[in-house]
């Protein structure tokens, strides 16, 4: 079948078999196209294939974004293959925009549930994007009629807008509602994964989370190791979820000495695991997606009633035994069929389909939990970090990244751009104890747009790492109404976002991590704060009005003030002394 609508020549073909498809595009507004299509058959069957396509031209066209870039935004060739997303990967949308960082063609599939592949591949011949969006490609369950979506976007404005447009249309469709995010998902908070890894002890766990209290943390992630003696690091020991008694005797009374310090405590599952030396291997060894012998361990079958219920039961009873505040549900996205698999109904199963057995499995985990505790924490790590994720969790992390504040920035603001007000989190914090202070303070200077996660045993820092550390979460507490929930603007991600700016109302904040210019391009509200995250000494700003006298502030990566006054702010150049991991704020007189 085919079927051809539109001036972007937008195209539905596939081996229809016994399906009847349509496809229809109607323009809510000038620079959006709604493009429609539907299947249709007689009886449910297995779906083929169908690819949905057109053409764009490359013209004003620089950069790439997608979920899954982070560092690469260049085009690639129409040969190579898209970028696969499902609920539980990426997500299905594909930016395309100008060396300004202006808008040429963002577009958004609706199916954010089942496998999509999208592509926009540059075809040699001609200098167009061949875009398209493919269906089924893996075996799909049985179904009798499909619709979805197309929305696309062409309109001439900032990147970054076209894609909070998108995240925006995704929460107003049917079922994607995102989960209630509670406050205390909104505060520093304290993991015990690079500072401890496996050799968790009780007394360790509740000194690092008094001292991270005292740093304005307020809670602790405890991460794996607390349900095995085990130091291989592997998930072999996995899928028990019983506490090891040579790590935690007393888990509630340990929770409770947390509690009693101020702290949270979530605790850090892998969800998808059961492990050869688990009382439930031989209980679900039949129950398997699939399994990594040499490993050791195996990835259970969601689309069993009774693998769903084992893992809910154990959830609930953690949160109702132990008093958890929040659990770290880890490796959803290992939840797939092989290739080599064919969906298969029967046996047991209720599900033919994993992805919707996976949100049957999330959507419950979710309701039950808060069921009894309606402010319960759940986070997920990148890349499962999609449309249909905001409905199972309410805190997305940067995948891991150690050490490295860059890969953590990009990964941050990645996830920014499409989460909406779903809390955004850094990867883990960590650094070497013999590094400047300046040095390390960019580990947290640059994830300043997400929540801060501490990953370093705290009495082991030198006492200038933990005076900056003390000022930079103050600083970020003091201004999260902006850098959270302001407007934001990543600029030029082709260069890992070099300049990211927040504002609201009454504040701007504008962090550089290039040597590079700021331009005060707009009216200035009461306060302004630059921040200087670079090796080097200054900020350049360019002001393209008079902005009258300011008052400012010059500190340092400690939050010493160095120097202070006031400078006019004609319109120009000024270069501002702001030292390296240092801020300046301009108040208004």
């Amino acid at each position: 079948m085919h079927c051809t609508k539109s001036s972007h020549g937008y195209q539905l073909t596939g081996d229809g078999g016994n399906f009847q498809a349509s496809l229809t595009v109607h323009s809510p507004e000038e620079g959006i196209e709604l493009v429609h299509i539907r299947l249709k058959a007689e009886q449910p069957e297995t779906p083929p294939v169908f690819q949905l396509s057109w053409e764009h031209p490359i013209v004003d066209i620089h950069g790439v974004w997608h979920p899954g870039g982070c560092r690469d935004r260049g085009l690639k060739p129409d040969w190579t293959g898209g970028y696969t997303s499902k609920a539980t990967n990426s997500a299905p949308v594909v930016c395309l925009f100008n060396g300004a960082g202006q808008n040429r063609m963002t577009f958004a599939f609706s199916d954010t549930l089942n496998p999509v592949v999208c592509k926009a591949g540059v075809h040699e011949e001609t200098a167009v994007f061949h875009c398209s969006v493919t269906l089924f490609a893996e075996p799909a369950s049985p179904l009798d009629s499909y619709e979805a979506v197309l929305r696309v976007d062409t309109r001439g404005q900032a990147y970054f807008d076209s894609l909070h447009d998108v995240q925006q249309w995704w929460s107003g469709l049917a079922g994607l509602q995102p989960s209630h995010v509670p406050a205390s998902a909104r505060e520093p908070m304290y993991s015990t994964w690079y500072s401890f890894h496996q050799e968790l002890k009780p007394e360790a766990i509740e000194e690092q989370s008094r001292l991270a209290k005292a740093l304005g943390c307020g809670t602790v992630i405890v991460d794996d190791g607390w349900q095995t003696a085990n130091n291989e690091r592997g998930y072999a020991y996995c899928g028990d979820w019983e506490v090891s008694a040579d790590r935690i005797p007393d888990m509630k009374a340990h929770v409770d000495r947390v509690h009693a310090l101020g702290m949270k405590y979530m605790l850090w599952y892998s969800v998808p695991y059961v492990g050869i030396h688990s009382k439930a291997w031989d209980r679900f060894r039949d129950k398997m997606l699939y399994t990594i012998d040499a490993r050791g361990w195996g990835v259970v079958d969601p689309r069993f009633p009774e693998v769903r219920e084992y893992l809910l039961n154990i959830y609930e009873t953690a949160m109702r035994e132990w008093g958890l505040d929040g659990l770290k549900l880890d490796f959803v996205d290992s939840f797939y069929l092989p290739e080599e698999k064919k969906h298969e109904l029967g046996g047991g199963r209720d599900y033919v389909s994993v992805p919707e057995a996976v949100d049957r499995l999330m959507t419950d985990v979710m309701e039950r939990l808060r069921a009894i505790n309606p402010e319960v924490m759940i986070e997920f790590r990148q890349n499962y970090v999609g449309p249909y994720m905001r409905k199972y969790g309410n805190m997305f992390r940067a995948a891991d990244c150690p050490n490295d504040a860059i890969e953590n920035r990009v990964r941050t603001i990645d996830i920014r751009l499409l989460c909406g007000d779903t809390a955004a989190h850094a990867d883990m914090l960590m650094w070497h104890p013999q590094e400047p202070a300046e040095s390390a303070a960019l580990q947290l200077i640059n994830v300043l747009f997400a929540v801060p996660q501490i990953s370093v045993l705290l009495d082991r820092l030198p006492a200038g790492h933990q005076q900056m550390v003390s000022y930079w979460l103050s600083f970020w507490s003091e201004h999260r109404d902006v850098l959270l929930d302001g407007r934001l603007e990543p600029y030029q991600p082709e260069l890992l976002y070099p300049l990211v700016v927040a504002s609201s109302a009454n504040k701007v904040i504008a962090v550089t991590y290039l040597r590079t210019v700021v331009a005060l391009n707009r009216d200035l509200p009461e306060t302004v704060i630059l921040v200087n995250g670079t090796r080097t000494k200054g900020i350049a700003v360019e002001a393209d009005r008079n902005c009258g006298k300011r008052s400012f502030k010059i500190k340092d990566c400690m939050g010493i003030i160095v120097e202070q006054g006031t400078i006019s702010m004609q319109a120009g150049l000024h270069l501002l002394q702001v030292p390296e991991a240092g801020s300046i704020t301009l108040t208004s007189e």
